[in-house]
């Protein structure tokens, strides 16, 4: 388990350090409007692409059950479907670029001069859309087959030639906010160029061993990867209704929720290397019809999801205050964000939970029970509860998030014991 949990790990640390490098060396340029435009742009480019995670869960999931099987055919298969799915998806988003900015505009209040600066680095990051789904379907299939350090060689390829990308570009040429979109979209071309080497390599693939394009296929990976991009819209948009409804009650409590969300970040470095390997694992158990595999796999990820959880809660009670104080130094943000901490402290206790069955329901491939439970977690737990504590202020809003963390495990422990989903037949 931790010879894929560890890796995936290093990658979601290394990811935002060198993302760090990136931002520290466009703030330095003489005037913040570059900054300004580069954050703007990225946000938007990085919704997009957030949304477009389904296409590595789903991959995960079928190449695990492909490999538990030993099927060399069906993993090819696998890849090539969720390959030409990436692709079209990736021009797509391409083509319809010129339609989004209008609807950007319309969301966020930005200057002639910013706007002009981020409408062309979007514009530039757009030409990288296909190779960074590309990507995507390969961390897929790198992670179904277990070769996770290939997977965070992969991760931490991006990162680094986008910093000396920007370096090259930015400080030595010159080029601002243009050259830290081509610096992302060289990293993003050439990362897929280096996974499909690496998927090349463990598949064996060579151009007579391609699969036709079916239909049937392709239709059955459109209504997977469906029931994952409902699934994700309806959790980030839980996540935006709380900013959006603390926004109501003050700028000071915005900022306070800002910081203490930061430490669902650190939540999730651990969480998630534990739910990668649960994907994998529990995948290939299926693949190989072994029942017993499959919940001992569960028992192990739960168990070492039950430790990151409780030390994350023990660290946070200890440290939470001084973890606070890295985050800001504005007094009225520190003292308010001490308020709610306890709510922090509790979280990992409630949401470890959702982390794992989330891993557990993609090695089975059961994206209509993951669509289905955060539907109900979000509809009849998550809305309710954020309603009926309005007068509670911030803390109903905590409440009504520990509730919704706390309600999709329950209802994915519900399903997975009603519907037997680790009973492989």
């Amino acid at each position: 388990m931790f010879a894929i949990a560890l890796p995936m790990v290093v990658s979601n640390i290394a990811a935002p350090l060198l993302g760090l490098v990136d931002t520290a060396i466009i703030g330095h340029l003489p005037d913040a409007i570059y900054l300004s435009a580069v954050a703007l742009g990225a946000m938007v480019v990085s919704f997009i692409y957030l949304l477009a995670v389904f296409l590595r869960m789903s991959t995960t999931g079928l190449i695990a059950q492909a490999f538990g099987a030993q099927d060399i055919k069906a993993q090819r298969q696998v890849f090539f479907d969720g390959a030409l799915f990436a692709l079209v998806l990736g021009l797509g988003v391409l083509a319809l670029s010129p339609f989004l900015l209008p609807l950007v505009w319309h969301v966020v209040e930005a200057s002639g001069p910013l706007q002009e600066l981020t409408a062309r680095y979007i514009q530039i990051r757009f030409w990288g859309a296909p190779a960074a789904m590309l990507t995507l379907v390969m961390l897929g299939v790198l992670l179904g087959l277990q070769k996770a350090r290939h997977a965070m060689i992969l991760v931490i390829a991006t990162n680094a030639i986008n910093v000396v990308g920007d370096v090259v570009l930015i400080i030595g040429l010159d080029m601002n906010v243009t050259g830290a979109a081509l610096a992302t979209v060289l990293a993003e071309w050439v990362s897929a160029g280096l996974g499909l080497y690496f998927v090349a390599q463990h598949l064996g693939l060579r151009r007579k061993d391609f699969p036709k394009a079916s239909l049937s296929r392709l239709r059955a990976m459109f209504q997977l990867n469906r029931d994952i991009f409902i699934r994700s819209i309806l959790l980030h948009a839980c996540m935006a209704l709380m900013t959006i409804w603390a926004s109501y009650q003050g700028q000071l409590y915005v900022a306070a929720n800002a910081v203490l969300l930061q430490f669902l970040t650190l939540i999730s470095l651990g969480l998630d290397g534990v739910a990668y390997s649960a994907e994998a694992l529990i995948g290939e158990s299926k693949g190989k019809k072994d029942s017993q595999a499959g919940r001992v796999w569960l028992r192990v990820c739960l168990f070492w999801s039950g430790v990151f959880a409780v030390a994350y809660a023990l660290v946070f009670a200890l440290f939470g205050s001084a973890i606070i104080q890295l985050i800001t130094d504005i007094p009225e943000v520190i003292a308010t964000a001490r308020v709610y901490l306890p709510w922090v402290v509790l979280l990992p206790l409630l949401a470890h939970w959702s982390y794992l069955f989330d891993g557990v329901f993609i090695g089975v491939s059961a994206s209509t029970a993951m669509r289905n439970t955060m539907a109900t977690a979000a509809f009849c737990v998550y809305l309710p509860v954020l309603w009926l504590s309005q007068e509670l202020g911030n803390h109903g809003l905590w409440l009504a998030l520990s509730c919704f963390m706390l309600a999709r495990g329950v209802a994915q422990a519900w399903v997975l014991k009603r519907r037997q989903l680790l009973q492989f037949a």
